[in-house]
């Protein structure tokens, strides 16, 4: 199976004092991976605020991102874990504990991690490990094994 998300793309049980610090923590392995520009940040936290909470998908989980453009280098995923989970607005689905974090240079790159995504999100043992585990080669195997 192809890798899902890099290894040094995944940090795990961290401290965010809201959604925003928690967006800007998952961008942040984005750009040292040198997968977007510093501005693509600022855009998927524009996102949430122009559009609403929309990226909270299920419970405990947003799928943060913006549209593809020119802050894109290189399709990419992030995941970052809290240990104390943060409010983005969404009444069914707060609070968020886990976000991935993810960039396409086009918009058929969104709908092939969308679908990768999707058999993640249906797997509720890899789910739980990835919302509890602070061991992070448990958590790179569980995702991309």
């Amino acid at each position: 199976m192809a890798i899902l998300i890099n290894k040094k793309n995944i940090k795990l049980q961290q401290e965010a004092s809201d959604w925003e610090d928690a967006v800007r923590q998952s961008g942040q392995l984005l750009l040292q991976n040198h997968s977007i520009d510093f501005v693509y940040i600022n855009e998927m936290i524009q996102a949430v605020k122009t559009l609403g909470p929309y990226m909270v998908i299920v419970p405990h989980v947003a799928l943060s991102h913006a549209r593809p453009g020119k802050h894109v280098k290189k399709n990419d995923i992030s995941l970052l874990t809290l240990k104390t989970p943060v409010t983005f607005g969404n009444k069914d689905n707060d609070p968020v504990s886990i976000i991935f974090s993810f960039c396409a240079t086009e918009n058929e790159g969104h709908l092939l991690f969308l679908q990768k995504m999707g058999n993640l999100l249906d797997d509720a043992h890899a789910m739980k490990v990835i919302q509890e585990s602070s061991n992070l080669d448990e958590v790179d195997k569980t995702i991309n094994c």
